[in-house]
């Protein structure tokens, strides 16, 4: 019996993946629910399991656009699993032995000339540092002269027998997919950005002295993200219009703050969200951050996972940044930057300190968010993130830290 496998739906409004990868060859055996197939969509990498086992045939190419309910493939379910264990796609090339390619032997320089440099040239050539045979030359046969060497002027953009190689390859679907959210984003939100500093080292002390006690507990660590999590928390509850979103002609609220957060995944960003974060302590978002970054880098994040957010943090300090503008991720109205920690000369009570400073940026959509309300906004992320015990642990540190 021949078995015809089709691509299922990833996710409500997507109509087509792409064959990212086919984990097995033509002709192979596979069993049931093994991968076959990496499949890109535009918002995650999903696996695609054998649906029976038997010797499979496959329908598309990788880097193939397929439809939604396409046949990827064929599976003869009534072909005899072979003796022995069949090599996977993987171990083939593993196996395969290296065999040494002589090197093709190097090509020779184009030459202007079908004849040679007068001695006077060759010469003043010398001494430029130019090689006869990339000029023209105007005497016999193609002979370099004097008067071409004079007027030879050497360039820095002039190829010399430097590798100047290129490649071209095919974007991702998802890759192209955050290429249009980006160019969208752009150009259909009005969108402003708005900078402040904050000092870390309130941050800072409690970490140093809490951190090793809180991961021995709950078995993640005390990273910065609880701390801008709940303090964005506060904030989109003090300016609900950050937290909401345009529809039409109507603006949407939530009373609710779903927190999407940036990951870089090794099929490019996703955006997971941690839901209903006005419930979670620092144990619970961390532990959520911790549960959604790893998945999203290990390809197993999903469409439900990564759709739904109402505001995104993202944190280009990771990488060094500096001081950026994030991009707004639509529908949602904003969006706050974390970047790198740099100890920084700052004015406390009149007198000059090192203290490690963080800039943050917020982003936002100047159709439903005014400037009061945004400067306002970060302001309330600034002040909880410089006095965390009194605004974020209510003066409870440990019964916060669930220690």
């Amino acid at each position: 019996m021949i078995l015809e496998m089709k691509v299922p739906s990833p996710g409500e409004s997507i109509t087509e993946v792409e064959i990212a990868t086919w984990l097995v060859e033509d002709g192979d055996y596979v069993e049931k629910d093994q991968a076959i197939a990496e499949v890109d969509s535009d918002k995650a990498t999903l696996e695609l399991p054998a649906e029976a086992s038997g010797t499979i045939t496959l329908k598309a190419e990788e880097g193939d656009a397929v439809a939604v309910g396409a046949v990827v493939c064929h599976i003869d379910t009534s072909a005899e699993k072979p003796e022995g264990d069949a090599p996977t796609k993987e171990a083939v090339k593993e196996e395969t032995p290296k065999t040494e390619t002589p090197s093709a032997p190097a090509t020779q320089t184009a030459t202007y000339a079908t004849g040679s440099a007068s001695p006077a040239a060759k010469k003043i050539l010398a001494e430029k540092g130019i090689e006869a045979s990339v000029i023209k030359g105007t005497g016999k046969d193609g002979r370099v002269t004097k008067e071409d060497a004079i007027k030879a002027v050497p360039s820095m953009g002039t190829p010399t027998g430097g590798n100047r190689g290129t490649s071209r390859s095919k974007m991702s679907m998802l890759r192209r997919k955050v290429a249009e959210r980006l160019v969208e984003a752009k150009n259909t939100t009005a969108m402003l950005t708005t900078f402040n500093e904050v000092d870390m080292s309130p941050i800072f002390a409690l970490r140093s002295e809490y951190k090793e006690t809180f991961k021995a507990k709950h078995g993640v660590s005390l990273g910065f993200m609880s701390f801008f999590t709940l303090a964005v928390v506060r904030a989109l509850k003090m300016y609900p219009a950050v937290n909401s979103m345009i529809d039409g002609k109507e603006m949407i609220s939530y009373d609710f703050c779903d927190i999407s957060i940036a990951v870089s995944g090794p099929k490019g960003l996703m955006v997971p969200v941690i839901r209903n974060a006005e419930n979670l302590s620092f144990r619970g978002v961390e532990s959520e951050v911790k549960r959604l970054a790893i998945r999203a880098r290990e390809g197993q994040i999903t469409v439900d996972e990564m759709t739904g957010g109402t505001f995104t943090i993202t944190n280009g300090g990771v990488f060094g940044s500096m001081l950026s503008t994030p991009i707004i991720n639509p529908p949602q109205s904003g969006i706050l930057g974390m970047h790198n920690i740099v100890e920084r000369p700052v004015a406390v009570d009149g007198k000059v300190e090192i203290r490690p400073i963080m800039y943050v940026a917020l982003s936002y959509d100047h159709r439903i968010i005014d400037g009061k309300e945004s400067v306002g906004f970060l302001v309330a992320v600034k002040e909880a993130l410089e006095n965390p015990i009194e605004i974020l642990m209510n003066n409870d540190v440990k019964k916060s830290l669930e220690l």
